[in-house]
């Protein structure tokens, strides 16, 4: 990943070597999860997740939770690679609630009770996704929902739609700096896929970051025969300056009339989100909120967005 964001994830990770939690991530229907407090970036957020990485984000996982007339969806949230629920959404969630939808979040593709998740093959990780998405019906007798995910969580719903039956049960997939065609994380990822001992080792700590170097063979068939489905509404909102998936333009889905690709400096040129940081950026949450009900859009209002971390 870019030096600023492999600086700030080897900060977070020194701080929370060895610390785990006892709880799994999920919840018995009925239930509302305990959630942690609102944080204003992911730094906060994932400091405070260190002793308690499977607490809920705040505004998610209420079982109890019943889908509105005006919000009949409920939104469930995907994981980036490494990050848990709390540490990716421990913003957007509440935000989301605030707008009257019925938000889940979950951890996986990591150890149970891990600091660490969604570091396990995409395809195990998709189908913990998907089963908790079942879950979710279930419980809220929706007879859809939208997904909202940040990097590989961006991703991972389309192999939830392609393989796992995911077509007929999501509405919107909306992807913050979605790694849909991969990175060379600046040729970093790439060389390291032509040095097989080397990205052995990366595959034993992290299957899905070899599985997301551009031109992988999971990559290239996720994307053969269309990279998107009729039927669902696609939106991705990406920064020039993502520091992981490279280039920022791997982001995108290729044109359709169910997908909308959107810059975030096309829509004001003064934020300088980076990928780490752009699930507690407010205009790339305003565009979440634009995605989801775009018959009540808002424009975004442009502000001075720094870094998470100069």
């Amino acid at each position: 990943m870019g030096v600023r964001a492999f600086g700030r994830r080897v900060v977070v990770l020194l701080a929370v070597a060895g610390a785990f939690a006892l709880s799994t991530g999920t919840a018995d229907a009925a239930v509302k999860e305990p959630t942690g407090p609102l944080q204003p970036n992911i730094i906060a957020a994932a400091v405070y997740s260190v002793l308690q990485p499977t607490i809920a984000p705040p505004g998610a996982n209420d079982w109890n939770c019943k889908p509105s007339a005006e919000h009949p969806n409920p939104v469930l949230l995907s994981n980036g690679t490494t990050a848990n629920a709390y540490e990716n959404w421990a913003n957007l969630s509440q935000k989301l609630a605030d707008a009257g939808y019925c938000v889940f979040a979950g951890n996986f593709g990591g150890a149970p009770g891990s600091f660490l998740q969604t570091v396990g093959p995409v395809a195990d990780t998709t189908a913990q996704l998907a089963a908790f998405g079942d879950k979710v019906l279930a419980a809220t007798g929706a007879s859809k929902l939208d997904v909202v995910g940040h990097s590989q969580g961006g991703m991972n719903p389309r192999y939830w739609i392609k393989y796992l039956g995911g077509a007929s049960k999501i509405g919107k997939l909306i992807g913050l700096s979605p790694s849909n065609y991969g990175t060379s994380l600046f040729g970093l990822l790439s060389a390291v896929q032509v040095i097989p001992p080397v990205r052995d080792l990366v595959g034993f700590a992290c299957a899905s970051c070899n599985e997301q170097a551009t031109g992988s063979a999971f990559l290239t068939d996720l994307n053969a025969g269309g990279d998107t489905v009729a039927g669902i509404d696609y939106t991705v909102i990406q920064t020039k300056y993502d520091d992981v998936v490279t280039p920022y333009t791997n982001a995108f889905l290729k044109p359709a009339a169910n997908v909308k690709n959107l810059v975030l400096q096309d829509v004001c040129a003064q934020d300088f989100t980076d990928h780490l940081g752009i699930t507690y950026d407010p205009i790339a949450e305003r565009e979440v909120l634009n995605a989801l009900d775009p018959a009540h859009a808002k424009a975004p209002q442009c502000v001075f967005v720094p870094p998470v971390i100069s």
